[in-house]
């Protein structure tokens, strides 16, 4: 049986751990070929634990058992040049690109006239002008295949102003305003543009001592059990959170031939936070 992204090849931003490394795997065992990237360090004004080298190569090796064709690079996504120089690199030796994830992205929290101008400006440039970045360096690639897939990974935070995190909340709007205008301008190459957007995911961007304390100020230091219960009362199941490959699902959808006529849509996976 052939899967549903046979002889496809797939670009993921922030493939070294969480959605992107979902994705990465849930794509290659639907017969994608990946080009995997990430930072792979820290990135001042976060506090998540910084993903790795190790991490990324993790990513391959489970992807690879589902038997894709992976290669990777450590990239990040506020240098155009050098994610420009990748793209083409890997799409000549994979031989093109049909899916692009744009799914890198960091959090950092404070009151939005406390923020600092570098924390303000490092969260758009990575979580907005980096997916703006990746577009413009794989979209001309698939044009030249004759169409394709772009999903960008918004959030919640594209839909409703969440306090506290003023500057991450105006990022995932704007891709929003940027997918928007993409499916427009890309729609007579036959390349379809979509956003996904999560409620809290179970990865390292949520587990940590910032954002659990966002959710416990009561408490010092708030444990997994403690943060779950707090973050259950966001969305209308009773859950307090998705998993990575919730998001991994959603943007399989998008990039398949099952959604060939949608595009422009904001897609929702979000145990329904949105309608709260």
């Amino acid at each position: 049986m052939t899967g549903r992204l046979s002889g496809k090849v797939a670009l993921i931003t922030g493939a070294a751990r969480g959605i992107g490394r979902a994705q990465a795997v849930r794509f290659a065992a639907e017969g994608a070929d990946v080009i995997a990237v990430d930072v792979c360090d820290h990135i001042d004004t976060t506090v998540t634990p910084a993903s790795t080298v190790d991490d990324l190569a993790e990513t391959a090796l489970l992807a690879e058992k589902e038997g894709a064709r992976v290669v990777t690079d450590v990239v990040d996504v506020r240098d155009g040049d050098a994610l420009t120089a990748t793209v083409i690199s890997r799409v000549d030796e994979l031989g093109g690109l049909d899916i692009v994830c744009a799914t890198a992205g960091i959090t950092s929290k404070g009151p939005a006239v406390e923020l600092t101008e570098e924390s303000w400006q490092t969260m758009l440039d990575v979580n907005l002008t980096g997916v703006w970045r990746t577009c413009k360096a794989s979209i001309p690639h698939l044009i030249e295949r004759g169409g394709g897939s772009v999903v960008l990974t918004s959030s919640i935070a594209g839909w409703r102003g969440l306090p506290g995190v003023a500057h991450y909340t105006a990022a995932k709007h704007g891709l929003v305003g940027l997918m928007r205008s993409l499916a427009h301008e890309v729609a007579p190459y036959g390349i379809r543009v979509n956003t996904v957007h999560p409620t809290n995911v179970d990865t390292p961007m949520i587990q940590n001592s910032m954002v659990r304390r966002s959710f416990r100020p009561d408490l010092a230091d708030p444990t997994r059990d403690e943060f779950a219960a707090a973050a259950r009362t966001m969305n209308m199941l009773a859950i307090p959170w998705v998993e990575p490959h919730d998001i991994a699902n959603a943007a399989l959808f998008l990039a398949s031939d099952e959604a060939r006529y949608i595009t422009a849509v904001t897609l929702p996976v979000d145990a329904g936070a949105t309608q709260l």
